[in-house]
């Protein structure tokens, strides 16, 4: 039995074998052609990725156009092996807004007549920044400041006054060229450009009072362009500022932010220089040239002058300044020319030990306008003469507890008043 069994498996064994040999013929012919089909089709598409690369081949190299150190752009065949993606450049990053705030609160008493003690809000302010280009960057800042009217009339006034206060586009040509567009704090003495809204940024409990926020002595906010040129002049570090805007409004406080009330623009010149071997020290000086026509008095025709010296280090810190306002009536050859001052000088001093956390600081500032400047008396700025003595505490790198006392007056012969201030001032 077993022997038949093995002579049926051989027979059938080679009665398949043709029948095998012509399958994996009919197999490899199959192959083939799925081969040759590829290939064409290969081929298809990159004829015509060639024929969509081939019009803009300069564009193209332009575009994506590679550094010494990369690898050179890819093929039409390698973009074909790559199932035709096309990488377009990366976009540009969008603009990356950092904001920083400012406020404080303070407790006042004062013997003066017509006075009331008691808390009060201080301003609520925003920094704003961004960086829109390498070379390009915006400054914006923003004070909401609390009002005694808040609630009355009809409709009832609001709690805050909204303001923007600075607002202003700067392109980098380099570090030693800069041109701006914008709103400012005028740039005719120091104090107006190194200590901006947000109390904890100064030393005092207030700004003195030539260059207050609201004040009438200097046009505290300017709006147009200016140009900054910095240039190491043998180490000297010279700077120079040109400004050219709208000046004074109608109320002389207030700059010229819907437009200028006449055809005469405003211009200022600020030069200053910080030598290397001083480290800490400035010193400058500033002119402001306008034609003001304040509400409801005759053509002015006002030139500011000031200097500054600043000495930044802590120990000590000086800040000195001198503005002299000089006011020509222009409707009339026989108004005589007027000439108002304004100067303060403040002295402060970080202690070394107590982790250098106190800083005592003192202030003296005079204000004199005579009766002949027709400016500043039809929108009154008071004669001063005072002292201010206080000392800083700071609770942390961010907050600031402040205790400030002045004694002052407003015009020879009338008496002195005094005043208390408690401050806290941060940032976050």
């Amino acid at each position: 039995m077993r022997p038949l069994i093995v002579a049926s498996t051989v027979f059938w064994l080679f009665a398949a074998a043709p029948l095998l040999r012509a399958q994996q013929r009919n197999t490899a012919a199959s192959d083939a052609e799925v081969i040759q089909s590829l290939l064409q089709r290969i081929e298809q598409l990159e004829k015509r990725v060639a024929d969509l690369e081939g019009p803009k081949p300069a564009a193209a190299a332009q575009a994506q156009a590679p550094s010494p150190a990369a690898p050179p752009p890819p093929s039409p065949q390698t973009m074909a092996d790559m199932t035709h993606t096309v990488v377009e450049p990366a976009p540009e990053a969008g603009p990356n807004l950092k904001i920083a705030g400012f406020s404080d609160f303070n407790f006042s008493g004062s013997d003066q007549p017509g006075t009331k003690s008691g808390f009060t809000e201080g301003q609520f302010i925003l920094h704003l920044n961004s960086n829109l280009s390498p070379k390009v960057s915006f400054m914006g800042e923003l004070s909401l400041s609390a009002r005694t009217d808040a609630g009355t009339g009809s409709p009832a006034v609001t709690g805050f006054n909204a303001e923007v206060e600075r607002s202003i586009i700067r392109f980098d040509h380099n570090d030693h060229f800069k041109a701006s567009f914008g709103r400012y704090h005028t740039p005719i003495n120091y104090w107006n450009t190194a200590f901006h809204h947000g109390q904890w940024l100064q030393t005092t409990v207030s700004r003195p009072e030539m260059t207050q926020f609201g004040g009438r002595f200097i046009p505290v906010h300017f709006i147009g362009a200016l140009m900054e040129v910095a240039l190491p002049a043998s180490g000297m570090n010279l700077n120079y500022n040109f400004g050219v805007g709208n000046g004074r409004s109608n109320v002389i406080s207030r700059g010229g932010d819907a437009g200028d009330i006449n055809n005469n623009r405003a211009w200022l010149v600020n030069m200053f220089v910080r030598p290397d071997r001083l480290y800490g020290l400035q010193v400058g000086g500033s002119a402001y040239r306008d034609k003001v026509n304040p509400t409801g008095g005759p053509a002015i025709g006002e030139w500011i002058t000031s200097a500054h010296f600043v000495w930044t280090r802590e120990t000590p810190e000086i800040i000195a300044e001198v503005a002299n306002a000089r006011h020509q009536n222009l409707t009339t050859t026989t108004a005589p020319i007027a000439n108002s001052l304004a100067y303060y000088v403040q002295m402060a001093y970080r202690l070394p030990f107590l982790e250098k956390r106190w800083k005592p600081y003192y202030r003296w500032e005079y204000i004199h306008v005579p009766k002949s400047d027709t400016l500043f008396q039809l929108q009154p700025v008071a004669n001063l003469a005072g002292s201010t003595l206080g000392v800083r505490y700071d609770l942390s790198s961010f907050a600031a507890l402040k205790f400030e006392y002045r004694n002052q007056r407003r015009a020879p012969g009338q008496p002195h008043f005094n005043s208390g201030f408690v401050q806290t001032s941060f940032t976050f």
